[in-house]
């Protein structure tokens, strides 16, 4: 027994040692547990050159974590195993966040950069007072197509995509709500409709789109597209401007009907423990200088009109990204439809996708 107490003893003190001579390691490296910051965003979703730039300014260690999805993130945060100070959550997970207290609220006395933000994009219906969060990037739903290869179709309508023309030549997102959300659109109805008339109206049209649907992808669909493998899919702004990047004939248009309207956010999750440094991150990414050059490295939409006014004409004054207000006026956040709706969006999808086989 003594020689098990022994052992047990050992194991401690080299644990405890270890911990020591990493705390002696980050401490002489100038960082401890107090001015570290752990930021949790998207892949490839900021220029790592204002890391660098903020980690100056405020003797702040940044630990750069990523996700790629929602879910992944909000589950995570949910664990609660690991700290993190920073998120950038889409607009639908701010809602699921908040009902599952995971969310802290912001202080907005330490944000003066917000005065930055268009208030087209303040106070929306996710986060009516901006009690969590602050927008980080924005964008659309719509269509990117190769003008060579849809003759006359201009995709001013959803109803383009319907066109016999383009059998067997159209890609679509693998998501329920674009494209539940696109059969509602162009139907005239909301994509937040619950009305189940409405939703198998929505699903009938969309099963007699079935023809010219060439497959139902995810992030390789930005790929497809620039190599030309259809003629058009439905995307994400941001995506679209990656493909029309590598592939300069295409272009990107939303319906006129109306569609998403996107947001990713940053909020301060639960698990935050260095409050102030959280604070001082949001506020220097809400700074128009800051926010110009990550937009500029990350080609989304920002939402901050003074960063705009810095940005090039050929990056501000594209409408396709950057949607006058009698578009945007159409265009819809994703409501929080609530987990029995969800499942019902989904299953509707998943028969739609059934139907194709």
């Amino acid at each position: 027994m003594s020689q098990l107490v022994r052992m047990f003893l050992l194991v401690f003190l080299v644990a405890f040692g270890l911990m020591y001579v990493t705390s002696q390691m980050n401490s002489s490296a100038g960082y401890s547990g107090g001015n570290t910051l752990t930021v949790y965003n998207w892949g490839d979703y900021i220029d790592p050159e204002l890391i660098a730039q903020f980690e100056e300014e405020t003797g702040i260690k940044v630990i750069y974590q990523t996700f790629d999805s929602n879910e992944a993130m909000m589950t995570k945060i949910k664990q609660g195993g690991t700290t993190f100070d920073v998120a950038i959550p889409s607009e639908y997970a701010i809602s699921k966040m908040k009902e599952d207290n995971l969310l802290l609220e912001l202080d907005h006395s330490q944000l003066p950069n917000l005065e930055h933000i268009d208030s087209r994009f303040m106070h929306l219906s996710f986060d009516p007072e901006n009690a969590y969060s602050v927008p980080y990037f924005w964008g659309t739903v719509g269509i990117v197509f190769n003008p060579n290869l849809v003759g006359d179709l201009d995709f001013d309508s959803w109803d383009d995509l319907w066109d016999e023309s383009l059998r067997n030549n159209v890609f679509l997102l693998d998501g329920a709500r674009e494209v539940i959300g696109m059969g509602l659109n162009s139907l005239g109805y909301s994509l937040n409709d619950t009305n189940e008339e409405h939703l198998q109206e929505a699903l009938a049209k969309l099963s007699k789109l079935t023809p010219n649907v060439k497959a139902i992808v995810g992030d390789e669909i930005k790929m497809l597209m620039a190599n030309e493998e259809a003629a058009a899919g439905l995307v994400w702004s941001g995506d679209a401007s990656e493909i029309m990047d590598e592939n300069e004939e295409l272009d990107y248009i939303v319906p006129e009907e109306g569609s998403n309207l996107w947001f990713d956010n940053m909020v301060i999750p639960k698990t935050a423990r260095n409050l102030e440094g959280a604070h001082q991150f949001i506020n220097f990414m809400l700074d128009p200088e800051v926010a110009a050059q990550n937009t500029e490295y990350v080609g989304y939409s920002t939402p901050n009109k003074d960063a705009l006014a810095i940005l090039p004409e050929d990056i501000s004054g594209d409408e396709r990204f950057y949607p006058d207000e009698e578009l945007t006026e159409r265009l819809e956040v994703y409501d929080n439809l609530g987990p029995r709706m969800l499942s019902h969006y989904n299953e509707l999808f998943l028969e739609f996708k059934m139907h194709r086989k």
